[in-house]
């Protein structure tokens, strides 16, 4: 599977907060970007050998003349939000195709719940359901009115409540207020940092929220994902279902890192279990899941991230 990329231009670039930047894309030749829907992102590079990135769109989904993408400058970055800080209008990038793992679901009502820079798939997704009139409301949710990305476009929406830590103590998002006892026709959706996903997640199951009905997406894989042990000391193999090749996979390297140095032609984008691009599907052994992408249906039918998860059997045979 190869990855669409297409060159792009920085159309118009605005702060929005001292730290979050908000960038509007447009095709270097002119011609119309993809197609995508609520919830999606995209990769992007900056420079022929800059790092790759995944931001989501947070642009009204149906405009296809422009992306546009917010960016936090991260205080621990590894250069990707530091080099897209340093762009200015004009300047070119590249950006592939957008992918979604976190889509609008068939539900009568959808509670969104961001935290920080996790508003920014959140906003599509009300901005769709506000052009459709479905029934929604979004819990934005951070330390301070400043540090909040898209304020003047959220805080006049009734279906919005805004919830900064240094405000009312009363204003704080709470789960059983404001979220409440669970609804066989409510879908949950939360976004934002490890912190504000755990207690969310957590308060949402301890009300009696289904998994099937609480949707996420992280920015990083969680410490539970990782795995605790920190690899498999001993390692194991991976074997091809095509071929039956075996391939020994050590401690040190993903399962990813040995099919791509074996010749595989293996699409994969974050390394880290989060965007679901490497997806593909065990046929015997036995998983050791340690992604934040694949809901528990789909470990269950086989599915499986090889640049993050690994196996508790000798061998893990992949549908290659």
């Amino acid at each position: 599977m190869t990855t669409l990329w297409t060159d792009v231009v920085v159309v118009a670039r605005h702060d929005t907060t001292p730290r979050i930047a908000v960038f509007d894309l447009a095709r270097a030749d002119g011609d119309e970007l993809w197609e995508y829907e609520p919830g999606a992102h995209i990769d992007v590079q900056v420079g022929e050998a800059g790092p790759v990135r995944q931001y989501s769109l947070c642009g009204p989904p149906g405009i296809r003349k422009q992306y546009r993408i917010a960016v936090l400058n991260e205080a621990a970055s590894r250069g990707g939000s530091r080099a897209m800080h340093a762009l200015a209008e004009g300047d070119t990038l590249r950006v592939a195709a957008p992918r979604n793992r976190f889509g609008l679901t068939s539900a009568r009502r959808h509670l969104l719940l961001a935290g920080g820079i996790g508003i920014t798939p959140l906003l599509s997704m009300a901005q769709s359901l506000d052009a459709t009139g479905a029934d929604y409301h979004l819990h934005y949710c951070a330390r301070s009115r400043t540090e909040a990305a898209f304020v003047p476009e959220l805080e006049n929406n009734p279906r919005v409540t805004l919830h900064f830590d240094d405000e009312a103590p009363g204003q704080r998002l709470d789960l059983r207020r404001d979220v409440g006892e669970p609804a066989a026709d409510t879908a949950v959706y939360v976004c934002g940092p490890g912190g504000f996903m755990d207690y969310a997640l957590g308060r949402a199951a301890e009300l009696g929220w289904p998994a099937s009905a609480l949707h996420k997406e992280r920015f990083s894989a969680s410490p539970t994902a990782a795995g605790s042990d920190g690899g498999d000391a001993d390692g194991f193999a991976v074997r091809i279902s095509s071929t039956g090749a075996e391939y020994p996979v050590p401690g040190d390297q993903s399962v990813l890192d040995v099919l791509l140095a074996n010749g595989f032609d293996a699409p994969y984008s974050c390394g880290q279990g989060i965007c679901g691009e490497c997806i593909v599907r065990v046929r015997a052994g036995v998983p050791d899941h340690r992604d934040d992408v694949l809901t528990d249906d789909e470990r269950a039918e086989g599915l499986f991230t090889p640049c993050s998860s690994r196996s508790r059997t000798p061998i893990l045979e992949l549908e290659l």
